[in-house]
């Protein structure tokens, strides 16, 4: 099972916000033993939006996608989902109530009554308005719920707000409630080797004799400035623990028969 993202926001794109959702999905994703496979930017475009809502459908993955599910005329994320699955909006009655009882009880800290027949609150409701079958995603902050869609092919879309405060924890509750069977420790495993001065074109061919030889997936990151190492690159496998180490143990001894310098060793886990 694949886990991606989808950020959305004109405000991202140009740099008036600063995305921290891509780091936080890969940590909450990490805490559980599990990775993400991909992430999309994405603008305010309806079009756009819904291009690769349709795609996040029909892939089989497990998408969680962030912002653009207000009601305001530059949320456009829940009528691109209705229009990816080809499906009406519809208000959904739990997220009516719980819109319902979270204005409720805004009004009576004003020391006012809600009219729930007027036309704020109906504008209001348009934020429960969700594509036909959806379930909702709790809200732990200010009760207005998210929702998460399932597509024909079998992806999973989860669908929450561009605030950090509320969708971190509402990504939280869909990892617990719905993918706790996928959580697994000590499944992942990552070792490289800091190579100060090296050039990655001169390690290629080592990289795919092990690619070709092990299970795993070889990489090399270079840094041409780092404070402590300078030029180097690091180089490593990752994979499962079992053929981790021992394509590990093989690089280190290429490695060492091409007479390369080993500055330091890393690893990572989950």
């Amino acid at each position: 099972m694949k886990f991606g993202a989808i950020i959305i926001g004109d405000e991202i794109l140009s740099g008036k916000r600063k995305d921290q959702h891509l780091s936080k999905v890969i940590e909450l994703l990490g805490a559980k033993g599990l990775q993400l496979a991909y992430a999309e930017y994405l603008g305010d475009d309806p079009d756009r939006i819904t291009a690769a809502l349709q795609r996040a459908f029909a892939s089989g993955d497990v998408l969680f996608s962030f912002g653009g599910i207000g009601s305001t005329p530059d949320d456009h994320t829940r009528q691109c989902a209705a229009r990816a699955l080809d499906v009406p909006l519809v208000l959904h009655p739990e997220a009516e109530a719980l819109i319902t009882e979270r204005m409720r009880e805004m009004a009576a800290q004003k020391g006012e009554a809600l009219d729930p027949t007027s036309e704020v609150h109906q504008h209001r409701l348009n934020m429960g308005r969700f594509p036909l079958g959806a379930d909702i995603i709790p809200n732990s902050y200010n009760k207005i719920p998210g929702f998460r869609c399932a597509g024909p092919a079998g992806g999973h879309v989860h669908f929450v707000p561009g605030f950090p405060v509320m969708a971190w924890p509402m990504v939280e509750w869909v990892l617990n409630t719905h993918y706790a069977h996928c959580f697994v420790q000590g499944a992942w495993l990552e070792k490289s080797v800091i190579l100060q001065g090296a050039m990655e074109a001169a390690l290629t061919p080592l990289m795919q004799q092990l690619e070709q030889r092990h299970p795993v997936r070889v990489f090399s990151l270079p840094s041409v400035d780092h404070p402590q190492w300078g030029r180097h690159v690091e180089l490593g496998v990752k994979g499962t623990p079992a053929e981790v180490e021992t394509a590990f143990s093989e690089m280190v001894q290429m490695l060492q028969a091409a007479q390369c310098p080993i500055c330091t060793e890393l690893v990572r886990n989950h």
